[in-house]
């Protein structure tokens, strides 16, 4: 008799025999006529040799093992050792890579390769040579009189040509006796030269030009890469006018440990000040000169997510001067820790900004922690219930417009602790299968400590309460008419969706104004509409009193082209009827438009405007029209209009712009972009681009000339050439478009 334990031992045993018999279960061979399996060539045949065991194919053959595959004009092959010889036309793919030859002997399960010549590849790197062997044991392959390039050509531009090779597929090539070559001519020589077979390859990217504010440059830059866990940026740069600047960029990647990205940049700047007439409040500048950039991001588990950021900033123009992309993009970049957890209704997120750089506007959160409940379902009831909740200390630094840096008395502070809790309950309702009208009713309380307010708010203990309530209602209707045909705006039937809107808030007088209040999250300056419903409207110390109804329309028309769902027409509309208007505001806010028109897949006009109904004045108006018939050309002309003034929340300058791109590619080689801004209320052209584009089989250039003519300072001219591999591109796609200082070398 078995013994339990003994047949659960006879279990697993046998559990475990199966796994590995599985485990070292060989791939199945597979072998056809090459006319099998490319129908149209010339039929092949198949014949086994019983004398020698061997399989024998002739007029073309298939063989198959595994995940690779060789065809060839013949072959015998042994399936008992996997050795191949074929002859004629022979192709070899394994692992994504491919060999090619004449003459080639190969092994199928020891990857053991002879061929008299060969070519392999495996974008964006190409070799070829004479006399290949292979190590089956640790797959590497050597070779003779060899060559590599990035050319996927028969007779590449660009190649280093070596007397001794060394592949190791997918990984590096190593050779010895390496001369570069560049259109048949030798260029430069390398006892011993090494590159990834990837497009991660270390490469060298240099930008010489000329900046009417620099001087005569040359902006250097080495990418480097170690696998898969680190690569990053070698900067070193020099300006005739300004000196030399360097630093490095470096980027981990430890998966779910995060991405963590630094940057820095140093330079002893022989003009730090050329900037300060266009901003005359920053007084002098030091001559020794720093950004210092520090980045991670990370999922360290399940719905938790970590990031940080820190910028460090010697002065408030350092990125001004030497990374105006970035700039233009974020003048104020500011420094954090965020911590974030969500589940299913809830999540909890713990956020702290400490104040690295003293010369802007911030306020510091040390730290701020915030519970947010999503809206949910309360038991088996038709409520619903959401809430936010959060608690934190905090510290508001404004800088005195006529400070001078680089003191750190330019400034004034409030600072207290505050804790606030946000509660509400709605009740959604259908009508009449169509009409949803969801009422809404939620209370708000706030606590401020007694510490130093200087804007006439309390020293003391301060607690505010505030009550809101509220309806919303809309419905959807559509019509649908499938036959609706037009073939100049490509419509194959037709689908109309309106949705009105109407939402009604009211809030009484808060127990204490905002006026008494720290304005750590006040209501900043904004160009759209605010949010008019809590908890979306999050400028907590800013609540007052509302009363008001949002009303909304939507309407969108839908067709279908090219089998995808498309946007002909989308228009929003809105508009707040303020029924108890505070001082100074009106009856009715401005009406807002946000409208897109894409009559044809390669026409787009867009459109946002605001409108003061009361003084009729257009406060605020960007269009933009894009052509895009095909890839040849391509043409965007856009307006911005601001008009200067008190209106909205803020107080803003006028602007009235007209902007221009303009792309044409001549041939496969050549290609040209033009763009310019012009300023109607200074009547200039405030900034003019123009590129040249080459391409250079295995190279890219760019010829880049700008004209930048900005208020308060002097116009800056400047001309830059970028040179760019294509197997390790120095701009991403669309790059150069979506900023046009990278051909600048920024």
């Amino acid at each position: 008799m078995i013994k339990p334990f003994s047949a659960l031992a006879l279990i697993l045993l046998g559990g475990i025999l199966a796994l590995t018999a599985t485990a070292q279960e060989e791939p199945s061979w597979e072998m056809e006529a090459l006319s099998r399996i490319m129908p149209g060539t010339t039929v092949g045949k198949l014949e086994y040799d019983q004398i020698n065991k061997t399989w024998n194919g002739t007029n073309g053959v298939y063989v198959s093992y595994g995940k690779e595959t060789l065809t060839a004009d013949s072959a015998t092959w042994d399936m008992a050792t996997g050795e191949v010889v074929a002859d004629g036309h022979v192709r070899i793919e394994s692992g994504g890579g491919l060999w090619v030859g004449d003459h080639v002997r190969y092994n199928f399960k020891t990857r053991r390769m002879q061929s008299e010549s060969f070519r392999t590849g495996r974008w964006p790197v190409y070799a070829s040579g004479k006399g290949l062997t292979g190590d089956g044991s640790n797959q590497v392959y050597v070779a003779e009189n060899a060559l590599v390039t990035t050319d996927d050509l028969a007779d590449p531009g660009f190649q280093i040509r070596a007397s001794h090779i060394r592949i190791i597929p997918h990984k590096t090539v190593e050779m010895w006796n390496a001369v570069f070559y560049a259109e048949g001519v030798p260029v430069f020589y390398f006892p011993y030269y090494t590159r990834t077979l990837g497009p991660h390859a270390n490469h060298y990217t240099p930008v010489p030009g000329y900046d009417s504010l620099n001087g005569a440059f040359l902006l250097s830059t080495y990418h480097w890469y170690l696998g898969d866990t680190a690569d990053g940026k070698i900067h070193v740069d020099y300006r005739s006018l300004r000196g030399v600047g360097a630093g490095p960029d470096a980027n981990l990647h430890l998966d779910q440990w995060g991405q963590f990205g630094l940057k820095y940049y140093y330079t002893h700047d022989q003009r730090p000040n050329t900037s300060t007439n266009a901003f005359p409040q920053y007084g002098n500048i030091p001559n020794d000169r720093q950004l210092f950039k520090f980045t991670w991001l990370a999922t360290p588990a399940t719905n938790l997510y970590l990031k940080a950021l820190i910028n460090y900033q010697s002065d408030p123009l350092v990125m001004h001067d030497f990374r105006q992309g970035d700039y233009s993009a974020n003048p104020q970049p500011n420094t954090f820790v965020e911590a974030d957890k969500t589940w299913d209704n809830w999540s909890l997120n713990a956020l702290t900004t400490p104040r690295i750089n003293s010369f802007f506007n911030q306020v510091e959160r040390l730290p701020d922690v915030k519970l947010t409940g999503f809206q949910q379902q309360v038991l088996d009831t038709p409520v619903y219930y959401d809430s936010e909740s959060s608690a934190g200390w905090y510290r508001q630094f404004v800088t005195y417009t006529n400070g001078l840096y680089p003191g750190t008395n330019g400034f004034y502070a409030n600072s207290a602790a505050r804790a606030d809790t946000y509660h509400q309950l709605t009740l959604p309702w259908t009508f009449f299968h169509w009409l949803n009208v969801t009422p809404r009713v939620g209370g708000r309380v706030t606590y401020y400590s007694s510490q130093n307010i200087t804007n006439g708010a309390p020293n003391g203990d301060v607690t505010r309460e505030v009550f809101n309530t509220g309806i919303g209602t809309s419905f959807k209707a559509s019509q649908l008419w499938a036959n609706a045909t037009n073939g100049f705006l490509q419509v194959n039937g037709l689908r109309h969706i309106i949705v009105p809107s109407a939402n009604y808030v009211y809030v009484p007088n808060p127990s204490t104004p905002p006026g008494k209040l720290p304005q750590f999250d006040g209501e900043q300056p904004s160009l759209l509409e605010l949010p008019l419903t809590f908890p979306d409207y999050n400028n907590i110390d800013s609540i007052g009193s509302q009363n008001a109804i949002r009303f909304g329309l939507r309407n969108t028309l839908q067709t279908k082209r090219d089998g995808v769902l498309d946007k002909v027409l989308d228009w929003n509309l809105q508009l707040d009827w303020r029924l108890d208007p505070a001082a100074g505001q009106n009856s009715l806010n401005d009406l807002y438009s946000e409208f897109a028109f894409k009559p044809r897949t390669w026409l787009t006009a867009e459109s946002q405007t605001r409108y003061d109904l009361d003084y009729g004045n257009l406060n605020l108006a960007f269009e933009q029209v894009t052509f895009a018939p095909n890839d040849r050309w391509s043409l965007g002309l856009g307006y911005w209009y601001l008009r200067g003034g008190t209106w909205g929340n803020s107080t803003w300058t006028e602007n009235n712009i007209i902007t221009s791109s303009f792309f044409v590619r001549v041939g496969d080689n050549w290609g040209g972009r033009v763009t310019q801004n012009y300023n109607i209320v200074t009547e200039r052209l405030q900034d003019q681009q123009f590129t040249l584009y080459r391409d250079l089989r295995s190279w890219t250039s760019a010829l880049s000339f700008r004209v930048a003519n900005n208020t308060g300072s002097a116009v800056d001219i400047t001309v830059a050439v970028v040179f760019s591999l294509k197997a390790s591109p120095s701009l991403g796609v669309g790059e150069d478009v979506a900023n046009r200082y990278r051909l600048l070398g920024e």
